[in-house]
C-alpha cells in the first residue's frame, strides 16, 4: 500500500510539476468565453459573460484604421485590440496593437514577459532589433520599411523606433491575450517605492547625482549590446544626453 501512495504521490507531483514547465495561455474549453469585464470575480483572466447574452459586438472593433491624435512623451501612440476592448478575444492567447510613431519617436526597450511579439510596417521607416539574455548580450536588429516583419523572442529586452523623417505606422500581435510590459527606464527608476540610489549608481556605472535625477523624473507610461543600440534611441528612452549615454 505505501508503494502504492508513494507512486502516487509523485505521478501528481510530476503532473502539477510537468504542467507549470509549458507557461503559455491555456487552450479554451469551449467555443468562445467572452470576458465578463463587469465581474467582481478575480482569476487568471476574466470571467464568462452568459452565452446567451454574447453578441457578434463581442468580436468586433473598428478604428484600427484611424491616426492617432496625440503622441506620448517619447513620440508615440499605442492602440490596443485586447480583451479590454474586444472581450471576444478572453482565453485565445491573442492580442494586436497599432503603433503610431512622430518623426523621431522611440517604442523604449522593454521585454513582454508572457508573449513573443510580431511586428510588421504598414508605414513609414523602422528601426526594430532585440538582445539576448546575459552573458552574451548580442544585438540583433535591422532597418524595416513598409511591409516588412520582424519578430521579437518572448522575454528579451527589445526596442523600435521612427528612423524616417515621417510619421510611421505598424501593427504588432503576441501570442498570449496578456502578454505583460516591463519598460526598462521605468522599471529601473520610476519603481514606487524607489530602488536605492547607491544600489542603481554602482549597477549602472553612474554617478549618484545622475541616478537621482533619473528618478525625479517622470516616466511616460504605456546592460551593454554588441553591436550598441542607437545612443540616439537610448538617449530618448532613458531621458539621457547622447554624451553621457556614449559614457555608458
Amino acid at each position: 500500500m505505501a508503494t502504492a501512495n508513494q507512486a502516487f504521490i509523485f505521478l501528481a507531483f510530476f503532473t502539477i510539476t510537468s504542467s507549470l514547465c509549458f507557461a503559455f495561455d491555456p487552450s479554451p474549453l469551449q467555443d468562445f468565453c467572452v470576458a465578463d469585464l463587469t465581474s467582481q470575480v478575480l482569476m487568471n483572466g476574466f470571467v464568462c459573460k452568459n452565452p446567451t447574452t454574447v453578441q457578434a459586438e463581442d468580436f468586433f472593433l473598428s478604428g484600427f484604421n484611424k491616426p492617432a491624435k496625440k503622441m506620448n512623451p517619447l513620440g508615440i501612440n499605442i492602440a490596443g485590440a485586447t480583451v479590454a476592448q474586444l472581450p471576444g478575444m478572453n482565453t485565445l492567447g491573442l492580442s494586436l496593437i497599432r503603433i503610431d510613431y512622430a518623426p523621431g519617436g522611440v517604442n523604449p526597450p522593454h521585454t513582454h514577459p508572457r508573449a513573443s511579439e510580431i511586428i510588421i510596417v504598414l508605414e513609414g521607416t523602422i528601426y526594430a532589433g532585440f538582445v539576448s539574455s546575459s552573458p552574451n548580450d548580442t544585438l540583433y536588429s535591422k532597418v524595416l520599411s513598409a511591409g516588412d516583419v520582424f519578430v521579437f523572442p518572448q522575454g528579451l529586452t527589445h526596442f523600435n523606433m521612427n528612423y524616417g523623417h515621417s510619421k510611421a505606422v505598424a501593427l504588432a500581435a503576441f501570442n498570449s491575450q496578456n502578454p505583460g510590459a516591463i519598460i526598462a527606464g521605468n522599471n529601473v527608476f520610476g519603481s514606487t517605492p524607489q530602488i536605492s540610489d547607491v544600489l542603481l549608481a554602482k549597477a549602472f556605472q553612474l554617478s549618484k547625482e545622475t541616478v537621482d535625477k533619473l528618478q525625479a523624473k517622470t516616466w511616460p507610461v504605456f546592460g551593454t549590446s554588441k553591436p550598441l543600440i542607437s545612443d540616439v534611441l537610448l538617449a530618448k528612452a532613458f531621458q539621457l544626453s547622447k554624451e553621457t549615454v556614449g559614457i555608458l
